[in-house]
């Protein structure tokens, strides 16, 4: 399994998406003139779309410009891989530097195969690591934009952050129906507002285990594994039973998006649990959107994290300690496509070899 701390002392990436027209580039603009983000690059697809002239400070090559800010600034031309390698490769060697990295996503791009590529390339993966993906929304047409393509569901469904724009724009009633639907969609993502692109740098960046000053991984705020109990009990579909959850229906609006946490009492054995995943990733892989978790792994002490992406796994990372008063158990969040929580939990608990009631 991958050093924590190696892990922790990673760049780390935040990835701003977000369907057509619903505010990343204004918001992008507003923090790039933020002091919390002085020493980060951006990758954008061009720079006209964001308008960055008056910011320009020099152009460095003709894919880099460093802004006035601070910033550095560089177009994705073709491959990902390539860009990131070269941007890391030139801050080695002192041409630029950078501590943080923001990638912003064309509006019609599933974040997936982004994922991926930090996930599983070797390079990236050693220097960068994800914070946060960030999902901003229009108020005013996101209903009608999650209703008619799939891509807004998932880019919503698979968020750290969720940042409603226009809202000044939108009906009260269609604005509090939008927010009853995100809760479904993504019960764990906290829902911000930005009026005219303005949002404080603090409220999207660090979401993801480490802080900057922290030894101590944040689990429970990466995880947010209260926030499914919660929605559960919301619902009032309780865990007595644990053989038939009366879940929400997920197919309200059509979405098929289910989202929900299975915690494990007692420490799993890593093998049996990987089988589990792999059965499921086998069978169901394109609609595992997301998977984070924290395990209790039978003979160590140290808390294991796992993060996962439709087919895609990131390698366990061994975090270096408990955080103090956490009572060690293994939490999954799943967040899952037309896979219902009853046929994810038959086979983890199947691998495992476990009783029902380790469930909750």
């Amino acid at each position: 399994m991958t050093d924590s701390t190696t892990t922790a002392d990673t760049i780390p990436v935040t990835i701003l998406t977000g369907f057509l027209g619903s505010g990343k580039t204004t918001l992008l603009n507003h923090l790039v003139q933020q002091p919390d983000l002085s020493e980060t690059a951006v990758l954008i697809n061009e720079f006209g779309e964001i308008g960055l002239d008056h910011m320009l400070v020099r152009e460095v090559k003709d894919d880099i410009v460093l802004l006035n800010s601070g910033c550095l600034c560089c177009t994705v031309r073709g491959d990902l891989v390539t860009a990131l390698r070269d941007l890391f490769l030139k801050r080695v060697r002192g041409e630029v530097e950078f501590n943080r990295l923001v990638i912003e996503t064309t509006g019609l791009a599933d974040p997936a195969p982004i994922l991926h590529t930090m996930m599983t390339d070797p390079l990236i993966g050693a220097r960068y690591r994800l914070d946060g993906i960030v999902t901003t929304l229009d108020a005013l047409h996101g209903a009608d934009q999650l209703d008619r393509h799939r891509e807004s569901v998932k880019q919503v469904a698979v968020a750290d952050r969720i940042v409603m724009t226009k809202t000044d724009l939108a009906d009260a009633e269609a604005l509090q129906a939008l927010h009853g639907r995100l809760a479904e969609l993504n019960p764990s993502a906290p829902r911000l507002v930005a009026e005219n692109g303005v949002l404080a740098p603090a409220d999207i960046l660090n979401a993801g285990l480490f802080k900057p000053g922290s030894k101590i991984p944040d689990v429970e705020g990466w995880l947010k594994a209260e926030a499914y109990t919660e929605h559960d009990h919301e619902h009032g579909h309780g865990h007595d039973d644990h053989h038939h959850h009366h879940h929400h229906d997920v197919n309200r609006h059509g979405d098929g998006i289910d989202a929900f946490c299975l915690t494990l009492d007692e420490p799993v054995e890593w093998l049996h649990l990987a089988e589990a995943l792999e059965m499921i990733i086998a069978s169901k892989g394109e609609n595992l959107l997301r998977l984070k978790g924290i395990l209790a792994v039978k003979g160590q002490e140290e808390p294991v994290a796992v993060h996962g992406v439709q087919h895609v796994f990131h390698p366990p990372a061994t975090l270096p300690a408990w955080p103090e008063g956490h009572d060690r158990k293994s939490r999954l969040v799943f967040i899952t496509r037309e896979m219902r929580r009853e046929a994810v939990e038959k086979v983890v608990r199947a691998a495992l070899d476990q009783m029902p009631d380790i469930y909750s």
